[in-house]
């Protein structure tokens, strides 16, 4: 049977382990908030890039369509984490990235895939898939803008030397009720219909504006910040969902905590009374045995 200390030490274990646990909540929590409003921050950003590109197709009669792709290459990029304690996060979108890719005509030594977030890499290896190279998950906010651009950079070196042009990303993106879901993103090639309604929308004032500049480069430079937009927004909704997972696990860790502490108190208390009566048995034996002589 355990004595009063040992008991008495794990409570102290469970009350050291439920400030942590509480800890971490309160930082998954306001890190959601923080990538969440990082999210709305882009809606603005990319509506102004989207009416750079309508001015521009604006200016051509007809679209450049970009021809077939001759090669079943293609490069995914697969969004995960660096920290545990976000219950199947990594292992979810994993399982969805391999479901999709598998669909196509492709072998999985046709694909270049990438992995942001170390611990998604197991979950695609053991599926079979081989991860080309993996980057660190930006842990807050100012980090994230780096990540980005070693991928934009990656994804060209995919297209100028491996004659990849076909790129997919692969996300946890928010649902409701601080849930997420899986997301796949087709980045490449870009959405010729997208494109089109653009063209054809309709301009929100009666005077369009004009343009000195080239022509190409122009809408080669609204594109790059496009690719920027969408890569960061992936970014973003990930890390979101990722503390929120996180946070979701950390309230069924404290639940735990707090009935295991409602045990152990209970069992403490009742050795405790156990000792007593124990201590108070004795000193009645004795006083007997003393009164006996």
């Amino acid at each position: 049977m355990p004595t009063t200390e040992s008991i008495k030490r794990k409570v102290q274990t469970a009350q050291e382990l439920q400030s942590v646990v509480k800890s971490m909540k309160a930082i998954a929590a306001a890190s959601i908030k923080q990538y969440e409003t990082a999210v709305e921050s882009l809606s603005q950003y990319n509506r102004t890039i989207e009416m750079g590109l309508q001015v521009v197709l604006g200016a051509r009669e007809a679209l450049i369509v970009a021809e077939p792709s001759k090669n079943n290459r293609l490069g995914a990029i697969v969004f995960g984490s660096d920290q545990g304690m976000c219950g199947q996060f990594n292992e979810q979108i994993a399982n969805y990235a391999m479901a999709l890719l598998n669909q196509g005509h492709n072998q999985p030594e046709d694909r270049k895939v990438l992995a942001v977030g170390t611990r998604v890499i197991a979950s695609l290896e053991a599926a079979g898939q081989k991860v080309e190279k993996y980057f660190a998950m930006p842990k807050s906010i100012t980090g994230i803008t780096p990540v980005v651009q070693e991928l934009l950079l990656h994804i060209d070196v995919w297209r100028e030397e491996q004659q990849i042009d076909q790129v997919f990303l692969f996300y946890n993106e928010p649902f409701s009720n601080n849930s997420h879901r899986p997301h796949s993103l087709h980045l490449l090639p870009v959405d010729q219909q997208w494109l089109q309604n653009l063209k054809q929308k309709k301009w929100s004032s009666h005077v369009l504006p004009t343009f000195t500049m080239d022509w190409s480069r122009l809408f080669s430079s609204l594109l790059q910040q496009y690719f920027f937009i969408t890569l960061y927004r992936a970014v973003a909704e990930s890390l979101a969902c990722e503390n929120a997972s996180r946070l979701s696990s950390m309230q069924v860790a404290q639940r735990n905590i707090e009935e295991r502490l409602e045990e152990l108190t209970a069992q403490f208390q009742h050795q405790r009374q156990s000792s007593i009566t124990d201590e108070l048995l004795d000193i009645v034996a004795a006083f007997e045995a003393l009164n006996q002589t």
